[in-house]
């Protein structure tokens, strides 16, 4: 295939929205991404690229689809990236057979156990290639890039946020699973990706990285309290605790009436690209 295929592109409060696909070293397959390019990209200027990393069964097209970001990130001067959730078409036995576990569910981390550790790097392909090839082929400043997720995603964000604190200058979350070593979902992936060594776990759990190494800034998470999953997977007070003790500055909202769905994370979506626009030094 070719370096970069365009499978579409649209007009979009001045700016374009792309859906693109390129060959992955990381994963060891094409992979699928999305960027909306602000005006003031198409006009010649370098902007700040803020990375998001959807949840289980999402692909590359549900954020810039379902969040309704693109207004303000044109006025702000901000580009947005959205990958897929994990590789897909490698037909690896049983990486189909469970919507939390395999296609769909890559969890942002390099797995290390067969038959997975081969093309489930979803770390290095967010936290090295997929931004090195958006500032290759799209006008996106090198020296001002953030981070964000959701559920899954928001566990993504900001353990490689944590991990790599030099490289992403900018975090936040909307209801992240904040102790995954600790819950069902991140059990079964950390098991079947990393095994059943859960000191290993405990390099990909953002509760137990902020703990030792907290990142230098604020990290914005957004819970909602009518979230089915909040006490079950999501467990926003171990990451609450974990700042405790490492002095983290973590601005956690508990949101009143909401649910884990993209009408919550619509209705703060403007409180986190400010938040990112901020920290990234947007003109906008």
């Amino acid at each position: 295939m070719a370096l970069l295929e365009a499978r579409e592109e649209h007009s979009c409060f001045a700016g374009r929205m792309g859906y693109y696909i390129h060959a992955s070293s990381a994963t060891g397959v094409p992979m699928n991404f999305a960027v909306y390019q602000p005006p003031q990209a198409l006009d010649g200027a370098r902007v700040p690229a803020l990375y998001y990393l959807a949840g289980l069964t999402c692909t590359e097209e549900t954020f810039m689809i379902k969040a309704g970001a693109q207004r303000l990130a044109a006025e702000l001067g901000l580009m947005l990236v959205a990958c897929d959730t994990s590789p897909r078409g490698l037909n690896i036995p049983g990486d189909s057979d469970h919507w939390d576990f395999g296609v769909g569910a890559g969890f942002y981390l390099n797995a290390s156990m067969l038959p997975w550790t081969r093309n489930y790097r979803m770390a290095r392909y967010v936290d090295h290639e997929l931004p090195t090839f958006i500032e290759e082929h799209f006008p996106a400043s090198a020296e001002r890039r953030g981070i964000f997720g959701h559920s899954m995603g928001g566990h993504g964000a900001l353990v490689l946020a944590l991990r790599n604190p030099e490289y992403w200058h900018s975090v936040s979350a909307f209801a992240p699973i904040c102790n995954p070593g600790a819950v069902p979902w991140g059990e079964k992936a950390f098991g079947n990706y990393l095994g059943p060594d859960r000191e290993q776990w405990r390099e990909w759990d953002a509760s137990m990285l902020m703990r030792k190494h907290p990142y230098p800034g604020e990290i914005l998470v957004d819970q909602g309290d009518a979230d089915p999953f909040l006490t079950t997977q999501l467990k926003p007070e171990a990451l609450q605790a974990a700042a405790e003790v490492s002095g983290q500055q973590l601005r956690l909202r508990r949101q009143p009436g909401y649910d884990h769905s993209y009408w919550f994370i619509q209705t703060f979506m403007a409180d986190h690209l400010r938040h990112h626009a901020r920290k990234l030094g947007c003109a906008g």
